[in-house]
């Protein structure tokens, strides 16, 4: 796998009222909802791993530990970015932060393994009833 430490990977997104807390119940509040900005991490990680990865390959986020820092109203942008900051076999550590307009909003670190997805599907198929 070509990822070194330090790689990093952004996206920037618009809050819009999809992302809002507000679409997860909590009714009236019109900001960026945390398990927006979980999703945001873990997509941008995921994409920063992608391109090292052999064919047949893919990652599953294992933990994370976020802080959400600061409310983002709808129309505001946000910038996501994860940063490799280690790596120890199959298992990926990122370093997030999120920053919209005025300030840092979101950051924390996240975990992801490299998995055999055949394998990994083949075990989730056990699952099934």
């Amino acid at each position: 796998m070509g990822l070194e430490p330090g790689a990093t990977n952004t996206l920037t997104v618009v809050v819009d009222e999809s992302m809002t807390a507000d679409r997860f119940g909590n009714t009236g509040v019109q900001v960026l909802a945390t398990p927006m900005l979980v999703s945001y991490f873990e997509l941008a990680a995921h994409q920063l791993a992608l391109p090292a990865l052999e064919p047949g390959q893919g990652t599953v986020g294992s933990h994370i530990d976020v802080r959400h820092l600061a409310a983002t109203p709808i129309g505001m942008r946000v910038v996501f970015r994860a940063t490799l900051a280690g790596r120890d076999g199959r298992r990926l550590v990122f370093r997030v932060e999120a920053d919209d307009e005025q300030e840092r909003v979101g950051e924390g670190t996240h975990e992801r393994f490299v998995v055999d997805m055949a394998r990994f599907m083949g075990r989730l198929a056990r699952k099934q009833p």
